[in-house]
């Protein structure tokens, strides 16, 4: 199973029931203002209409989703909207033949987004409606730059920020959500001028997104960040050795797919005392794998295999798992 979600791509960072609900209905909230503005602009036009509010349907979906995301800030927005329709007015009136033109409208505004780095997706489709969007659009012709595309930008960019500043940890655009993090002392985003830790700097995430060589929808600060909690985490101490619970959870972790969690259902133990022997070798282990590689399966291993193999006790937490800072006694 773990396989296939890696083929197939899904998702599988755990968000909570408020925050997709929370995403739902800034969604709502924003293209419910657009349908309108846009009907008014076109003049009842419902198939050009239709074209428009798909593009900025897309944008919400960013906007409301991702708030944090690069591809979600107000600069890739404005830019990747009012750019791509620029293009896509332009290839309309200059280029005869609409297949022509569509497709060069689109090809154009991506490479226009890149260089301008306003790298918007939904931008794609504004280009697209601007050839495609029929009489009424076409109409328009510069105009449709300013309304209605211009029009809905400044709409969904207003819902976008003021729809998300009651809730502290999506705040929008990401600039609030920084200030508001590090103004509450909660755990910080790192500043360009933020030492991190020695080992791995701010200037070593940058080039290392450089050297992937394609766009990644994740900043540099929101790596630190997340480097930051995860070493810290990993600092804390989460399992002694010396302990192991029976029904407890213990995780391997390694990453991707050889990331495991099994759980100790059992245990012999050699002594008539029913306590573990001083010798590790001759205590045996019985596991379940509860998540990651062989999900379902069990096996056994002599407690000595079984420290060297678990890194973390953990426990289930939701839909992730969490590292125990604290391991009981026996």
């Amino acid at each position: 199973m773990t396989k296939l979600k890696t083929i197939f791509g899904i998702a599988q960072s755990p968000v909570s029931h408020i925050e997709k609900i929370v995403s739902a209905t800034g969604g709502f909230t924003a293209i419910f203002f657009i349908i309108i503005i846009s009907q008014q602009m076109l003049s009842g036009d419902t198939s050009s209409t239709a074209l428009i509010i798909a593009s900025m349907g897309a944008s919400a979906v960013l906007l409301f989703a991702v708030p944090h995301g690069p591809l979600s800030q107000p600069w890739p927005v404005i830019g990747g909207h009012l750019i791509s329709a620029l293009i896509g007015v332009s290839c309309a009136k200059l280029i005869p033949n609409e297949l022509m033109a569509a497709s060069l409208a689109v090809g154009i505004a991506i490479g226009a987004m890149y260089y301008l780095k306003c790298i918007h997706p939904p931008g794609g489709a504004t280009a697209l409606s601007a050839v495609i969007g029929g009489s009424a659009t076409h109409e328009l012709g510069y105009q449709f730059i300013l309304t209605p595309i211009l029009l809905n930008v400044v709409v969904i960019l207003m819902v976008g920020i003021l729809f998300n500043y009651p809730f502290a940890w999506r705040r929008y655009p990401f600039l609030l959500h920084r200030f508001s993090q590090q103004k509450q002392n909660q755990i910080e985003t790192p500043s360009p001028d933020t030492e991190v830790i020695p080992s791995i700097t701010h200037e070593d995430f940058v080039y290392a997104l450089s050297e992937i060589d394609s766009f990644i929808d994740v900043s540099e600060y929101d790596l630190i960040r997340i480097y930051n909690i995860a070493t810290k985490k990993s600092q804390q101490a989460s399992f002694d050795p010396k302990k192991m619970i029976v029904g407890s959870y213990y995780s391997s972790a390694k990453h991707g797919e050889n990331w495991t969690v099994r759980q100790i259902v059992d245990e012999s133990s050699p002594n008539i005392e029913g306590t573990k022997s001083a010798d590790p070798d001759k205590d045996i282990v019985i596991y379940k794998v509860i998540e990651g590689k062989n999900k379902r399966s069990s096996g056994y291993s002599t407690r000595k295999e079984f420290l060297e193999w678990a890194k973390h006790q953990v426990e289930p937490d939701g839909k992730a798992w969490k590292i125990l800072e604290h391991t009981p006694p026996l």
